[in-house]
């Protein structure tokens, strides 16, 4: 069988993967049941990769899995491998791929993931964020859209490039912002109350 450039997987291939030394979930995700903040490394987690409270762990954690660890990609892209995690997220009446990387910079320093992102910005966004400020609501992140369209937002302002060149910055409209307020402002009391247990 010949893989699409991605190295997407078939089902057989999803049956065989473990997620093995790999734990990059236990970071990037946020448990509300055991009070852990996305972006912060799970108190459960063992020093060679695995959880700690594995047999008892929460729903959230027996329900999720990555994309690589259900078939899709090569082989070799774990997430640990890549540093980032691959997710498709809901997005209103669609689908965007989520790139959460472990550390900032790994997107552009990646062929790799590149390689995934312009494969999959022709059909759906690509979102590309990192978890090294969670609790910032402002913290900038990137949206990967087709023919070589990138905006990079931050705040309330997004900044649109063409093929790398910087085209304009708009601002959302204030609607927009007013509604963002009141969001980003009931998000950080979640994340303080989660960060305070």
């Amino acid at each position: 069988m010949t893989r699409p450039a991605t190295g997407t997987s078939d089902d057989s291939d999803a049956m065989d993967r473990r997620c093995g030394e790999c734990s990059l979930c236990c970071t990037v995700l946020r448990v509300d049941e055991i009070a852990k903040l996305g972006g912060t490394t799970c108190q459960h987690v063992q020093s060679g990769g695995g959880c700690g409270i594995h047999a008892d762990r929460p729903g959230i954690c027996r329900a999720y899995q990555c994309m690589w660890l259900r078939g899709k990609f090569r082989e070799e892209d774990r997430p640990d491998r890549l540093q980032a995690v691959l997710d498709l997220v809901p997005a209103g009446e669609t689908v965007r791929l989520s790139i959460r990387q472990a550390v900032p910079g790994v997107f552009d320093a990646s062929p790799r993931l590149q390689e995934i992102a312009a494969e999959f910005r022709e059909h759906t966004a690509v979102r590309v964020t990192d978890v090294s400020a969670v609790l910032n609501p402002d913290h900038p992140f990137r949206v990967l859209l087709p023919d070589g369209v990138e905006q990079r937002v931050e705040g309330d302002r997004v900044t649109t490039l063409r093929d790398g060149v910087e085209v304009g910055t708009t601002r959302i409209a204030w609607p927009q912002r007013w509604i963002r307020w009141g969001l980003l402002r009931w998000r950080g009391a979640q994340l303080r109350r989660i960060g305070s247990r």
